[in-house]
Formats: C-alpha cells, structure tokens, sequence
C-alpha cells in the first residue's frame, strides 16, 4: 500500500510538473501575442494631429477648387481644381477612417499644428498657427469671400495665388507628417501628398505666368 501511495504521489507530482510547463508555455506566447500587437497611435501623436490638420487644410482646397470651377471656362484651370478637389477629398476620408480605426476623436484641443514642433518644418512659435488662428497657407474668410465674388481674369488669378500658398503650407505639412508619423500608410499618403502638390504647384505658377 506505501508503495502504491508514492507511485500515486510520483504520479500526482509530474503531472503537476507537466501542466505548470505547459502554463508557463501559454502564458509566455500570450505575452509574446500582446507584446506583438501594433499600438495605436495616441490622441497627441504626430499620426493624430496629421490627420486632423490636413483635413482641415484639405477641406478648404476643396472649397477654393469647387469656387474655381463654377466661375472658369479655362479648360486647364478646370482640371486641375477638379484633381485637387477630387484628390484631396479622398484623402480626408482616409484620414477620417485612420482616426476612427485608432478610436480617436476627429478634433482635440490641441493647437493646430502643434504636432510638427518636432521637425524640421515647424513655423516660428514651435509649429503652432499664428494668431489669426489660420493654418500656414489658409486662405483668410475675407479672401475667400474675395474669390467667390471675384470673376474672369481676376478670379482665375486669385484661385492660383491662393491656391500656390495653399500648397506650400501643405507640402510642408505633408513633409512633417513624413518625417514623424510612426504608422507607415500615414508616411506614404504624407509623401505622395507632398510629391503632388509639388507637381500642382509648378502647373499652377505657369498659368499664372500667362495671365
């Protein structure tokens, strides 16, 4: 009988033994799993506050693109506010997407712009907007009323002017988002936006050359 018993005791022994390997097995793949899941971006990430600025610098493009159109017969000043509009539309929903997906709000309190302190396309006052409260290259409510009023000659010149500061803001912007954004599809849309606003700048320096 005290033989049995220790055989039960051995028995009952490595059979602990064997589920606390395959405990600590779980538990270490578990943590491997977790530690291998990608973070999010945080609400004050450079990710976050890419895509809520552009956005807003996006939706005004738009706006500016949309005046143009409904005021030119010119067919090369059409497309090219018809692409911006249609591009940059497009690109807001990606970035409206991003956020959600994060499970960030689509504003914050942050200062506008305040996420490119850290690169080397931060304005003066650390990448903060000035005290208008305008976005670097916004066209101002006063010169937005301008340009929907504004017909012939006149307004295809001021959409090209605005529009040109418009792109150099973005371009930067674009630039920074390259630069810090940790999420890899937050970098290739930055630098795909910066690459045609370029391209969009030197087409729209040329009409306004003409006129």
């Amino acid at each position: 009988m005290t033989l049995n018993l220790e055989a039960w005791q051995k028995r009952v022994l490595l059979i602990l033994g064997v589920v606390a390997v395959a405990g600590l097995f779980a538990l270490a793949f578990t943590a491997g799993r977790v530690a291998a899941t990608p973070q999010s971006p945080g609400n004050d990430s450079p990710d976050a506050g890419f895509a809520r600025d552009m956005q807003v610098h996006h939706s005004q493009a738009v706006e500016m693109s949309r005046i143009i159109r409904e005021q030119t017969d010119d067919v090369v000043l059409r497309t090219i506010a018809y692409d911006i509009a249609m591009t940059q539309q497009h690109q807001i929903g990606q970035m409206y997407a991003w956020l959600q997906d994060w499970g960030l709000p689509q504003s914050s309190d942050a200062e506008r712009m305040a996420w490119m302190a850290g690169s080397g396309h931060a304005h003066e006052g650390g990448g903060t907007v000035p005290a208008d409260g305008l976005m670097p290259g916004m066209a101002t409510p006063g010169e937005m009323q301008a340009l929907s009023e504004a017909t012939g000659e006149d307004g295809e010149r001021l959409f090209l002017e605005l529009m040109i500061e418009h792109h150099k803001a973005g371009v930067d912007m674009a630039e920074a988002g390259v630069e810090l954004a940790a999420e890899s599809e937050v970098r290739e849309l930055a630098r795909k936006m910066a690459a045609s606003q370029e391209l969009e700048i030197t087409a729209m320096e040329d009409l306004l050359a003409q006129l």
